[in-house]
């Protein structure tokens, strides 16, 4: 076959799967979850089997432990996080406008007293009281709420699955056990499909992919624990209102990169702010909760559990989730990382392969 057919093969079927998982993007987040869950218990199945159990008993004893895990974790903290989240989300506009009143109250004091003639000077026109500024704000406020609750929607349109309770407590562990149960054979099966000529090659990809991978999901997985215990703890005992609530949240969406931190700092922020005016101390203790947490993150956890497996920069990873997102919205997010560093695997590989050929040397080819 030649170069071009293979080559506008493999694109028509990275194309037909793109088109699926847009097509299908509703329902896929339970088998996502499900993949990424049989992903990291093979290895412990795998490991269960050399100890004497069956791949049928190894697979039953791991999803055991881990439902029972999850229940203790759903009915001892799933309470807490469940008022929590009921009061968050009645206080939120009070906190809105309140922020809103006192960021007007302040800024219009800081121009009249500081800045409002030197601004004068070069034609900036200035509200004549808080009112007039807190209108001004309202109108951004309002937009950049609008903003938010199209996005907020959009993500609950394309990971309507993820959020479906019923869908992850139920789908995903029973699509979790067959996969792990027929784990090797799935495995053996792709490999099969593979052509003799190019088996070398894909599994020397197929290798740097699984290193990329399973240095990822098990390292951030790790991150993700530590950093929804830190910030939990660590806000609930500075004495912020929905504390818990927001470090836990934000400790989950540690796994997106990015999110979970500007998740924390901007909630703790908004709310340390309303609940401890006019004194500061509050916000300053959330913030050294939240700004060591981040720390950790960066300079301690992610270099060791993590290190350089995704080896991904950090303008490709950002743009990576903006577009699975747009596309598969919250799901999109979730597999956003793991399929840029399978893309990045391939693209370096490619890279190499160019810098040894002819058309980068030049050798063999013909001079003008």
């Amino acid at each position: 076959m030649r170069i071009e057919w293979q080559i506008a093969f493999w694109l028509a079927v990275l194309i037909l799967f793109g088109f699926a998982g847009y097509m299908f993007a509703n329902v896929l987040a339970p088998f996502i979850a499900s993949l990424a869950l049989g992903y990291v218990l093979d290895p412990v199945v795998t490991r269960m089997q050399r100890l004497g159990l069956s791949r049928l008993a190894a697979t039953l004893v791991i999803l055991a432990i881990f439902l029972i895990l999850n229940a203790v974790l759903i009915f001892t903290l799933g309470p807490i996080l469940g008022r929590q989240l009921v009061g968050f989300a009645e206080s939120l506009p009070d906190y809105a406008n309140k922020l809103q009143s006192l960021i007007a109250g302040e800024i219009a004091h800081l121009m009249q007293n500081s800045g409002g003639d030197w601004l004068k000077k070069y034609g900036v026109d200035l509200p004549a009281s808080a009112d007039e500024l807190q209108k001004m704000l309202a109108g951004f406020v309002g937009q950049g709420t609008q903003y938010l609750g199209n996005f907020l929607r959009s993500l609950w349109t394309g990971g309507q699955a993820l959020v479906g309770i019923i869908a992850l407590v139920v789908v995903t562990p029973v699509v979790t056990f067959y996969l792990l149960v027929s784990w090797p054979e799935m495995v053996s099966n792709l490999r099969s499909l593979i052509p003799p000529r190019y088996r070398a090659t894909a599994f020397t990809l197929a290798g740097e992919i699984d290193r990329a991978l399973s240095g990822f999901l098990r390292g951030q997985s790790l991150v993700c624990l530590f950093l929804g215990t830190w910030y939990g703890l660590g806000l609930t005992l500075v004495g912020l209102n929905f504390g818990f609530f927001i470090g836990i949240s934000a400790g989950f969406l540690s796994f997106i990169p990015y999110v979970g931190s500007t998740v924390a700092l901007v909630f703790s922020i908004i709310v340390a702010l309303v609940q401890g005016w006019p004194h500061l101390g509050l916000l300053g203790m959330a913030l050294l909760v939240v700004g060591s947490g981040q720390f950790l993150e960066g300079n301690v956890l992610s270099p060791k559990l993590v290190g350089e497996s995704v080896g991904l920069h950090p303008v490709w990873l950002i743009f990576a989730l903006f577009a699975f997102a747009s596309v598969m919205g919250f799901s999109g997010m979730i597999i956003a990382v793991p399929l840029a560093a399978a893309v990045g695997v391939l693209i370096r590989f490619a890279v190499r392969r160019y810098k040894q050929s002819s058309l980068f040397s030049g050798v063999g080819l013909d001079s003008a």
